[in-house]
Formats: C-alpha cells, sequence, structure tokens
C-alpha cells in the first residue's frame, strides 16, 4: 500500500486488511485533525485499506 502523508512524504506499507482508524493509530496520527482519501475518494474511519490501495492523508488546516 502506498501511504502518502500531510508533509507529501511517501511510505510504503505491506498489510493485511485494516481499517483506516487502525492505519491512522499506527502511523501515531489523530483522526480527528484529518481527511484521508483512499484511491481518490474520501472515506471514514471504518473503512477497509488492503495492499495495493493508495492512502492519501490530507491535514486539516482552519483558523480566522
Amino acid at each position: 500500500m502506498k501511504i502518502i502523508l500531510p508533509d507529501k512524504t511517501c511510505r510504503t506499507q505491506t498489510i493485511t486488511k485494516m481499517t483506516v482508524g487502525e492505519l491512522l493509530q499506527d502511523l501515531g496520527i489523530n483522526p480527528v485533525e484529518v481527511l484521508v482519501s483512499l484511491n481518490g475518494m474520501l472515506v471514514v474511519e471504518d473503512a477497509r485499506v488492503e495492499d495495493g490501495d493508495e492512502v492519501r492523508i490530507y491535514r486539516i488546516t482552519h483558523g480566522g
């Protein structure tokens, strides 16, 4: 699986089936602070990721 982190670095990881939430936990990323796309589609934490997927993590920015 190809993982593109918020700082635009890429990481490759071989996994068995897991959820987006479990992946974020493994990466030490708070799910409240990010959006995740799986193969180009925004997904929720319960979505399943598998080997061969592309996961892109976007940091949510807010302010005034």
